[in-house]
């Protein structure tokens, strides 16, 4: 091949908006596609920055247009993602999936981080007008995205987070969002984040006019946006915030068991955090026909480094010595299961969002349940009473 077919690009970038344990990244790729996503979503550097970016922290090496050897010794197929934390090197071959890198990085942040006595956490982070911060945690369909985008209060961040010494701080410096279905009525704020520079990935589009058709799942239903969070109106720059209020924990429950809202002391945040619980529904996932519990520790299983306590026992840590509450939040079903009972109402959780900002629900009159040991509030404005204890909703067939 001669030398001016070959094209390299590279970027020099930062992880973590915490100037003091920033991560200074090299990503040398084969295609613009993958250069210019990572662009989007980790932290950009100024001109002067860029000037004396001098030796990354950990390099990416993208050639995922060529196959890895399958017969190598524990290769398996033609695609491998390999990383090496002594080498502070990264290397994918044999697939083009843009995800690897970000997540990739997510999993280096996880080894790198709790080193320093920084806990690294999957989930989104926003702030009210107060500074009141608020973590949320969950799995895909639990509503984490929808629940953390709030036009009354900033966006830190909608997926990667450090909590250190100082407060909250976001590890990237973009938004990777789903876009399903995605209209400008119920989402405008990431309609409109989609332009000029953004990354559309495995979204259909009519050829001549360039309109993209969001319905349309014929590649996958996991279409996805990648933008700089600075395309968000209300995002707060720099991504940093004071310590966090209010841990949410999201479950989409499809068994109807759990309360729709449930306050938590330390033990039981750690359970919870380390269960990682959610149900799949029909529709989900290829296969599922009856609702399936599913577990992930951390509600991250596939990036931690370490064993799952030591993030929990970290978390509970930091709750503690912050004065920060938990809360266990049930997107799914109430007053039976999945085919039974009813998708809890999404503006009776909001209202329970609210309540959980504003502190007010904090003041609220509680009830221990039998199993859990957890409290729930026996009134939540807003929100009808009798949804609040699953025991009232559910039904019993006589023996």
């Amino acid at each position: 091949m001669k030398n001016h077919d070959v094209q390299v690009f590279v970027n020099d970038q930062f992880l973590n908006w915490d100037p003091q344990n920033r991560v200074k990244v090299r990503i040398v790729s084969a295609r613009a596609y993958h250069s210019l996503f990572m662009h989007n979503m980790c932290i950009r550097p100024t001109p002067e920055e860029l000037e004396n970016f001098g030796t990354p922290d950990f390099t990416i090496y993208n050639a995922g247009q060529f196959p890895c050897n399958r017969y190598t010794h524990y290769m398996t197929s033609s695609t491998s993602i390999d990383l090496n934390l002594a080498r502070r090197e990264m290397v994918i071959l044999g697939t083009q999936y843009a995800g690897e890198m970000k997540k990739g990085l997510f999993s280096v942040m996880h080894y790198l981080m709790p080193k320093r006595q920084i806990l690294s956490l999957h989930s989104g982070c926003n702030m009210g007008k107060d500074g009141d911060v608020a973590l949320f945690f969950g799995l895909s369909g639990t509503g984490k995205t929808t629940l953390s985008t709030d036009h009354n209060r900033y966006l830190i961040g909608d997926d990667e987070h450090c909590w250190g010494d100082n407060g909250v701080s976001n590890i990237e410096g973009g938004c990777y969002a789903k876009c399903i279905d995605l209209s400008r009525e119920k989402e405008p704020d990431i309609w409109n984040a989609i332009k000029f520079g953004a990354v559309l990935e495995n979204v259909v589009f009519d050829e001549h006019t360039r309109e993209v058709d969001y319905s349309d799942k014929s590649v996958t239903e996991n279409t996805r946006a990648a933008y700089p969070i600075e395309y968000i109106p209300n995002a707060k720059i720099p991504c940093v915030g004071p310590h966090p209020k209010n841990v949410i924990l999201l479950a989409c429950d499809a068994f109807g068991v759990l309360p729709p809202v449930s306050k938590l002391n330390l033990a039981q945040t750690m359970y919870h955090f380390i269960s990682g619980y959610t149900a799949l529904v029909a529709g989900t996932e290829d296969g599922i026909k009856e609702p399936t519990a599913t577990f992930s520790a951390c509600f991250g299983a596939a990036f931690i480094m370490l064993h799952p306590t030591k993030y929990a026992a970290m978390l509970a840590e930091k709750m503690q010595k912050h004065g920060a509450t938990g809360w266990l939040v049930n997107t799914g079903w109430s007053g039976g299961s999945y085919g039974c009972g009813s998708r809890i109402k999404l503006p009776y959780t909001r209202k329970i969002i609210d309540a959980i900002h504003s502190g007010s629900l904090l003041n609220a009159n509680y009830k221990k349940t039998d199993v859990f040991g957890v409290e729930i509030p026996t009134e939540v404005e807003g929100v009808p009473s009798e949804i609040l204890d699953p025991e009232n909703t559910v039904s019993f067939p006589s023996l």
